[in-house]
Order: structure tokens, then sequence, then C-alpha cells
């Protein structure tokens, strides 16, 4: 097409001007035009990038299926990874595309979740119950859909509905239409999941929902959302997640920045940013942190289980991304993914779905997590003609909350009780340890990438660091220092794969007298094999930091579990020598154990809600560590 409006002209007249991509990123006054051929790719790795100048050269559709190439279990629902080829690139003012686009009302017909609000509760319920209760994971998102059916021109309602989130809807991080030929994604998404420019990567995890219907969210209750529990311990365990991503796609895990107030038409949230350095290929990264745990949850590969069980049907393009890929002026790789959340797919014969979903904490109601799904909904639904648009704008510029200096205050107030280590700029070879350099760790992964963060502390203190997954054979004698590290389950289950493998290292490390430390539910099944009894708690510890005494120091850390040893004394006699313990005076609930070769944390000192995380492993490394180096054949190093 000769001018760009002549795509709408087009649309206006009843035909299809073919593939083609209207995208506003925030903070910008302008439009981008991308038009392409669309194709289909079996694996992110197969998304072109090709050499040549600057500029955006794929925009990728990416469905929630793809989790499957992170080895994770999903519902197949067959629906494809597509991408455009970007030939052609506009950028069109803002009021030059608004005064183009179609104004009339989009009409749609039918309109109904395929889950009603009764039966979603029920869920709701049966999660928090049968996962959350029993150790499964901190958090799980379930999501639902409201169909309905578009009356007229798909794309000419798509383009009306752009136009509406456009004008109407504020904070989103893309403003978006999608054109493929075969569907139609239309969307504002609040969040970021992952960008890279510049060898940076970014991600934004965001969380809490505050539900408004005046032109802002009101001050007093705003005030009131952001002091609530519910709502600050759910923000901490999505950075817990995501941090955990960051351990995986940049060189020094990530770096803590915010919390931040995002204000939407509709809602508003609470968001922090992490930052750090990485080199992998972009399509790496987008492999690597599939998908954003505020749309799946916690642990991830237990928590796309969870999923599987409770919704029971596929997510299409729902809590998946798009990603745009290209390069700078340098040459180098870039990318910028958004979460495909307030999103609205519409097939080419009018069939419109809107997928929403809840997080699910121990602290959530089914009524509460009920309303956040219609909340969340609603700023698409509006400009969809299902439901009623936001108050009419006040002044403009529209009055922030987020620079009020009491909410500023309250917002920071919430890294208090954080890990210094995950929010302050690291400095190499600050938090070596004495004797640690040169020494070799292995962290066996037990399905909880925790383990990642572990790691960059364990090589902050000094120590050179391999992770492996618990089912993965190989050798530990080599090592200084094994970790047996966190993941869900029940560790009284001694006869399911993963338990009989951990207790086996366990055991095995425990009968040689290596260095062994165990962490949350390693911690369990050390406790198990030195003779405590393990309990399930009333009330799981998720996502839950507390202050405890450590062998008669105070120390502030954070728990995701729902399972306890327990014992009634400080001191008990085992196979492997006596044993140390840091009790809770209450319920005698094993915080933590010390033997002559071994120590365990039923908490996580690696995450940022364990503000005393870093010191806690420093002492407990000096005792572990103080046995000579050992060879890849687990001898002692020769002077």
């Amino acid at each position: 097409m000769n001018h760009p409006y002549d795509l709408l002209a087009a649309v206006a007249d009843g035909g299809d001007p073919g593939p083609f991509v209207l995208l506003r990123r925030e903070g910008v006054d302008h439009v981008d035009l991308f038009t392409g051929p669309v194709h289909v790719a079996d694996r992110l790795a197969d998304l072109p990038l090709p050499e040549g100048g600057p500029g955006p050269r794929t925009l990728a559709l990416v469905p929630y299926r793809q989790i499957a190439e992170r080895g994770f279990e999903c519902v197949d629902d067959g629906v494809p990874l597509e991408y455009l080829t970007v030939t052609g690139h506009v950028e069109l003012p803002l009021a030059d595309l608004l005064a183009a686009l179609p104004t009339g009302p989009v009409v749609t017909g039918d309109a109904a979740f395929d889950i009603d609000d009764e039966e979603y509760a029920r869920v709701v319920e049966r999660v928090l119950a049968e996962e959350i209760g029993r150790g499964e994971g901190a958090n799980f998102v379930i999501h639902r859909t409201l169909h309905a059916t578009v009356q007229g021109a798909p794309l000419g309602a798509a383009l009306a509905a752009l136009g509406r989130l456009l004008r109407d809807e504020r904070g989103a991080y893309w403003t978006f239409l999608v054109h493929t030929g075969t569907r139609i994604l239309v969307g504002a998404s609040p969040e970021r999941h992952v960008s890279v420019d510049d060898g940076l990567v970014m991600m934004n995890p965001i969380s809490g929902t505050f539900r408004h219907t005046g032109t802002a969210a009101e001050r007093d209750g705003l005030l009131r959302f952001l002091r609530d529990p519910k709502e600050v311990e759910e923000l901490y365990m999505v950075l817990d997640e995501e941090l955990k991503m960051m351990a995986g796609v940049a060189e020094h895990g990530g770096q803590v920045v915010g919390p931040y107030l995002k204000e939407m038409a509709h809602l508003a949230h609470t968001e922090y940013l992490l930052a750090g350095r990485g080199t992998k290929d972009v399509r790496e990264v987008l492999r690597e942190t599939m998908f954003a745990p505020t749309v799946t949850g916690s642990p991830m590969q237990n928590a796309c289980r969870v999923i599987a069980r409770h919704e029971r049907t596929g997510r299409r393009y729902y809590s998946g991304v798009l990603a745009l890929l290209g390069r700078d002026a340098e040459g180098r790789q870039t990318l910028d993914a958004p979460i495909l959340i307030r999103t609205a797919e519409i097939s080419p014969a009018g069939q419109l779905r809107v997928p929403v979903g809840a997080t699910l904490v121990r602290h959530s109601t089914a009524a509460g997590e009920v309303a956040e799904t219609h909340a969340k909904a609603a700023g698409v639904l509006a400009a969809l003609g299902l439901g009623p648009q936001a108050a009419a704008v006040g002044p403009y510029p529209p009055v922030r909350l987020a620079d009020d200096p009491e909410i500023r205050a309250v917002l920071a107030a919430r890294n208090a009780p954080l890990a210094r280590f995950w929010l302050d700029q690291r400095v190499p070879g600050a938090t070596v340890l004495p004797g640690a350099t040169g020494r070799r760790a292995l962290v066996v992964d037990g399905e909880d990438t925790f383990t990642g963060m572990l790691a960059h502390q364990l090589r902050a203190l000094g120590l050179a660091v391999d992770v492996r997954p618990w089912h993965t054979p190989g050798q530990d004698e080599g090592y200084d220092l094994v970790v047996v590290g966190p993941g869900p389950g029940d560790p009284g289950a001694v006869d399911e794969p993963k338990m009989a493998a951990l207790r086996g290292l366990l055991t095995r490390r425990l009968d040689a007298g290596r260095p062994t430390l165990a962490v949350c539910l390693g911690h369990q099944l050390l406790s198990g094999l030195l003779g405590l009894t393990l309990h399930r708690r009333t009330a799981p510890y998720q996502g839950l930091q507390r202050e405890v005494s450590l062998f008669g120091v105070p120390r502030r850390v954070g728990f995701y579990s729902t399972f306890t040893a327990r014992a009634a004394t400080d001191r008990i006699g085992s196979p492997y020598g006596p044993v140390e313990l840091a009790r809770d005076p209450e319920d005698g609930s094993v915080h933590a154990l010390r033997g002559p070769t071994f120590a365990g944390v039923q908490f996580h000192p690696e995450s940022v809600l364990s503000r005393d995380g870093l010191a806690v492993l420093a002492e407990l490394l000096g005792q572990l560590l103080a046995r000579p180096a050992v060879t890849a054949h687990g001898d002692p190093v020769s002077g």
C-alpha cells in the first residue's frame, strides 16, 4: 500500500490488507506500524533474526504451549507460534492514527465466561486446599475465559477497540493490535515480561490489584491496599520467582529497583524492576523465562502441573508473550516482550475470547479472586463494548498518586525487611570468604529454581558452583560442598522418585562424612534421616518472613514451606554425630540444624525475604569448608 492509512481505508471497505501490527509503547507519542508476511515456527530458536541495520526484525506471538520447550507440563491445544517478518515499518503520530481509527460502537453478543463465578470460586478453594495447603507451591494463577461473538467485521471491531484503549487506558506497557490473517489480538498489557537492550536484561514483575471506579484511585483506600499484608507478600513472592529467572539469564543475577505504583484506568498495581547484564541470545532469554510467575505461579515447574490439573484446557496465547526481536545500531540483538494479558483474541469468524486469571496465595479468598478476574478484564471488555468505560478523564496530565509523598514512603518501606544482596549494587570480591576461593560446590535442584539464586550467592562468597537437576546422573565426590536444594512435594513420600533420589544422595554424603548443606525440602529429608519427626503445618509458611533465633543469633529469614521437622530438645544424637538444633520456642519446629559435616535450614537463605540470608550462608560455610579442599576424585588436596 502506498500510504499507511490506506491500510485502514481497506479495512473500512471490508477488505483484508494482509498481516500488520499497530503498537504503541509506554511513554511515546507515536504508534509503530509493522507489515510483512506471517510464518509459523516450531521452537523459539527457529525465530529468524537476520543481520543488517538497526531496527525490528521479527514480531512473534508466543503461545503458552511453548512452555513444553522447557520440559514443563501443559495442555497442548496446538496453537501455533506465529511470527511476522518485518518488511515495512512506519511511525504514525498518535493523534493522526486516533483520528483515522473507526469510532463506532463494537457490538457483541452471547457473552459468558466458560467457568461461571460459582465454579471458579470452587476451583480457587480446591487449589488453596489441595495445592498450597499440601506444599505444592507458594502461589498459582488459574484463569478463565469470557467468550462472545463479534457482530460485523472482526478487524473493524478490533481497530475500534484499539482506538478506545489508546484513548482511555493509561499505564499500559504495550497497547497493540496484531492481525496475522488467522487471528487478531488486541489489548493493553501493563507488564513487560523481559527486554534486552545494550546487553541489559530487564524484567518487570507486577502484582497486587486495587480496583477503583473514579478517574484515579482513591487515596485512603489505596494506602490501605498498599499496607495489606496479602498484597505485600504477593508482590514479594513474584519478585522472588522472577529473580530466579534473572539468575539464569543475567551473569550476576538481577538487581531489584522499586517498588513503584502503576496506575491504570480501572486498576492500580504495584511493581518492581529487575536488571542485570547478560550475553545470551535473545531467543534463549525468551525460552529460559517462559513464563511470568504473575500468570503461572511458583515454583514454576510445579505451577505448570497445577495449572494443567485444575484448568484442564489449553491457554492459547494467554500468559504467553508478544516478542519484538531486532538489532541496535551496533548490530547487537534486542528484545522487547510484554505478557499477553488484558488481551482479546478474535477469530476471522468473529469468535471473541478474553482470558483473565487471579493469583492464589495462602491469604486468598474465593470471593476476592472472583472479583479480581472481573476487575482485570474491565479495561479490554470496556473497549469491546462489554463493560462500562472508565470514568471520564479529569485534569491533564492526570494527578499521579504515585507522586504522593506518603504513598512513596509506604512503597519504599516495603524494602526495609528485604535482603540487601538483591537490592544493592554488588562490589566484586566484597563478600568472598577466607579459604573459599578455589573450592567447588554442587547445587542439586529439587525442581525449584531458587537454586539459581543460591548459586549466585555461593559464587559471591567465593565458590565455583555447578547446578544439576535431581534426576541428572553425575558424581558428587569431586566437590568440596554439595547443597541439596529446595523443591515442592511431600518429604514423607519416601518412595516417590525425587524423594528417593535426594534421600539417597544425602545418605551417601552422610556416610562418607562429606560436607553437605540442605535447604528447605533438602532440610526436611535430612531431618528425617537424622531421626526427627516431620509434620504438616496447619497453616502453610509460603512466602512468610520471620525473625528466628539461629543458634543464639536473631535472624530475619523467608520461608516457603508446608512441612517442618519438630524436636523437643536443642541437641540430639545421631549415627553421624551430635546434632545441634535451632528450634521454635512455641512448637519445637526446627528452623536449622548443624552437625560435624552437615547443616540444614528450613528457610531460603537465597530469598529476597531473607534479609540475613547471606550472613547465615557465610556462617554455615565457614563450618562446612573448614576441611581441606578435595580433588575431582574426592581426595583431599595435598599440600
